[in-house]
């Protein structure tokens, strides 16, 4: 990472004067979520629980003209720690185990960040049984191609689903489209259409589609899922249908408890979404979910944790007529326009 000077950082009545040797993300990461390793950690992998945020000032580190009164390896080791992907920690004299989540990889709560709506499509496909590998992989790759050859895509990812669910689908697709005139838009395209009628349709037998309104933090990467965290990973893809009677508040504050929990783990989970479909008509499901973890492994953990699974008992399983959860591994496809 080069090197850069910035501009003094005014922290409450003390003023920061980044030193030469400290990269952006030092200068950036002033403030930051305080999170305490706990004992599942040791049996587990590394797990953190975000606690309230802290703003104390960083300030102290310095005297009263500003400027650090040290070395820069003082600086980062004594009040500052540096975990294994890069992100600035802060150690608190209470919480001598604490350490602090990055602010790029979003759990700085989620009132502190910009945001930007965005609509999610997800679909899935049920395959034939003598689907063979080249056409599946020809189907694969008309439908990742579709985001060259039309407006208004703006991410997507596609596979085929990992492990045996209950109503036999095969493959996903996801797409993130700006606005709902896109989507609308998208539906209607020629392209697709005959994507679906020559390369998708004649290897399927069932198809299933839910879209949804969500939000995102307002940046490039985030947005359009680009970047190497992105590249690889596995997506999980949650269908739910919520009883009637608990459309509305109980249902929110569900999905509200699950957008926190993975908010808690940024070590595991790049992004996560949720939303209602904004077909009022669909009545197989009414939500939808998309999260994306860094790898299998990191799926497995937060799956099999014991945080994940209280969640979805106290909050999910009492209030749903059921629920549809797959993954697929995400790994680049498409190599040429169709």
């Amino acid at each position: 990472m080069a090197v850069l000077r910035s501009p003094p950082i005014y922290l409450s009545d003390h003023i920061f004067h980044p030193p030469h040797t400290i990269d952006m993300q030092f200068q950036a990461q002033v403030f930051a979520p305080c999170a305490l390793l706990n004992r599942s950690c040791f049996r587990h992998g590394f797990r953190s629980n975000t606690l309230e945020f802290s703003r104390e000032p960083v300030g102290k580190m310095f005297n009263k003209n500003g400027i650090f009164g040290g070395k820069i390896s003082d600086f980062i080791f004594q009040s500052l720690l540096v975990d294994s992907r890069g992100n600035l920690c802060q150690l608190r004299k209470k919480d001598r185990l604490a350490v602090i989540a990055a602010i790029e990889e979003g759990n700085l709560g989620v009132d502190t960040l910009r945001k930007r709506k965005v609509v999610e499509h997800i679909c899935l496909l049920k395959a034939k049984k003598d689907l063979s590998e080249e056409q599946e992989q020809v189907m694969l790759d008309y439908l990742y191609t579709t985001q060259y050859q039309m407006r208004g895509i703006v991410a997507i990812s596609l596979g085929r689903i990992s492990d045996q669910n209950p109503e036999q689908y095969s493959h996903a697709i996801f797409m993130r489209f700006q606005t709902k005139e896109d989507l609308t838009k998208f539906y209607q395209n020629p392209f697709y259409v005959g994507v679906l009628k020559e390369h998708v349709m004649p290897y399927c037998h069932g198809v299933i589609n839910l879209d949804y309104e969500s939000e995102v933090e307002d940046d490039i990467l985030p947005i359009f899922r680009k970047g190497e965290e992105f590249n690889y990973g596995v997506e999980l893809i949650l269908l739910v249908a919520f009883m009637s009677s608990s459309l509305g508040e109980l249902a929110e504050d569900a999905l509200t408890s699950l957008t926190k929990l993975t908010l808690e783990f940024p070590s595991l989970i790049v992004q996560a979404t949720k939303g209602p479909s904004l077909d009022i008509s669909n009545t197989k499901y009414t939500h939808g979910v998309v999260i994306r973890f860094r790898s299998s492994e990191a799926f497995n953990m937060f799956i099999n944790s014991s945080d994940y699974n209280n969640m979805w008992k106290s909050k999910f399983q009492p209030i749903i007529q059921k629920a549809l959860c797959i993954n697929f591994s995400v790994d680049p496809v498409g190599s040429e326009l169709m």
